[in-house]
């Protein structure tokens, strides 16, 4: 209570408060967008496969453009991406079933309206915070995102897919308006030196985070269609929902510990309870209890990621550079990752799941080994002041316990 207590303290929630919203808005949007896209394309097999290819074409060309040309004029980009999802968003009603090449134009607009301004997203995010509670404001932000993603799905799932495109709009268009209204005052940020990409991947710090974290994408998304198999679609679904109460509850913890004993513990935690529900799966994939322990632990592992890996590691990498490319780098490989479950889908029948469990295991364990060797993120100083306080805090209170 007194580190969260000490974090609220040190929160500039005036100045958070745009980043908030805004972050907030664009996940529970992508996610929901997502699903809707989805869905419309699953009435469109033999299409399928190309759109979905456009569309993630859109999203990595987008999002390195996005990452060069969007810190020109930050704020006035991020107002414009906002608005261009929700016309990207509304055009998902002209999807026909005769229009290959329209469609095709739609995927990429799509896609581009996801990618362009991301990087910028959350490396506004990243300024508006401090290191030292940079997990804190981000767990509180998926903690809403998981929530409100969850309400959305419940909706969703009532209405139907034309309702659904007009309310994901009208979210898209109230993350635009209220981010303008947020930020009337915001105070622009100093100009930023912009490493190049050639100095980024050189940097081993970068290198001892992104690979655990690309592996972790390649097996998240690989294993969904296998998982999908053993659990059997709606239970699937069913395991999706409830890791968006998860996220909601544990996010925010994460977001806290991270603050407190610093980013690389939590992130080895989150590794080792994949990498032991994976074994657990490949050993005992029929018992009912390996399915609920898994989507305990799965959960819990997503809550704490999403505020640390997803929010707090790349900007704390960036330091006091400009901070694009380094979420770039951390956000392309898990929104490409993406397209893996639409390919392993089509041959998840032939894949033996006891197998494929056994090497997501090994090689989530496997990821915790460069991880070992990673720098802690957050500064050694802050951790040893935050240690300080928490031990005066004590210490007062026993001396008015006995006084």
């Amino acid at each position: 209570m007194i580190h969260i207590r000490a974090l609220r303290e040190k929160t500039a929630w005036k100045a958070t408060a745009p980043s908030i919203f805004l972050v907030l808005n664009s996940f529970v949007w992508y996610m929901l967008t997502y699903v809707v896209f989805n869905t419309i394309l699953n009435g469109l097999e033999t299409e399928k496969l190309g759109l979905f290819t456009t569309y993630y074409v859109g999203i990595a060309v987008s999002a390195i453009l996005g990452s060069k040309f969007f810190p020109r004029a930050r704020v006035k980009f991020l107002n414009l991406w906002l608005f261009m999802g929700a016309i990207a968003t509304f055009l998902l009603t002209t999807v026909s079933i005769d229009g290959m090449l329209a469609n095709a134009l739609l995927a990429f607009f799509l896609g581009a309206s996801i990618g362009i301004g991301l990087p910028s997203c959350l490396s506004y995010f990243a300024d508006s915070t401090s290191v030292e509670n940079r997990g804190f404001v981000g767990g509180i932000i998926w903690s809403a995102v998981g929530f409100v993603a969850l309400i959305f799905a419940f909706l969703i799932s009532i209405l139907g897919l034309w309702e659904a495109i007009v309310a994901l709009t009208i979210w898209r268009l109230f993350g635009g308006v209220g981010f303008l209204v947020l930020n009337r005052n915001h105070e622009k940020i100093a100009v930023q030196k912009s490493p190049s990409y050639l100095e980024l991947i050189r940097k081993k710090e970068i290198l001892l985070y992104l690979f655990p974290w690309i592996m972790f994408s390649i097996i998240n998304f690989a294993e969904a269609p296998i998982l999908e198999g053993v659990f059997g679609a709606e239970f699937f679904v069913f395991v999706q929902l409830v890791e968006l109460a998860f996220i909601g509850i544990f996010a925010i913890v994460g977001g806290v510990i991270a603050d407190v004993i610093g980013r690389k513990r939590v992130v080895i935690a989150g590794f080792i309870m994949l990498g032991i529900e994976y074994a657990v799966l490949s050993v005992f994939s029929n018992s009912p209890a390996t399915l609920y322990l898994f989507l305990t632990l799965d959960g819990i592992t997503w809550g704490l990621f999403a505020s640390v890996f997803f929010m707090a590691i790349w900007g704390d990498l960036g330091g006091n550079y400009e901070k694009e490319k380094y979420y770039l780098l951390g956000g392309l490989p898990y929104l490409l990752a993406g397209f893996l479950p639409i390919l392993i889908k089509l041959y998840a029948s032939g894949i033996d799941a006891t197998a494929a469990f056994s090497f997501a295991s090994f090689f989530l364990f496997l990821a915790v080994l460069p991880l070992m060797y990673a720098p802690e993120t957050l500064p050694e100083k802050k951790i040893k002041e935050r240690e300080l306080k928490n031990y005066i805090e004590k210490a007062k209170k026993a001396k008015e316990k006995y006084a």
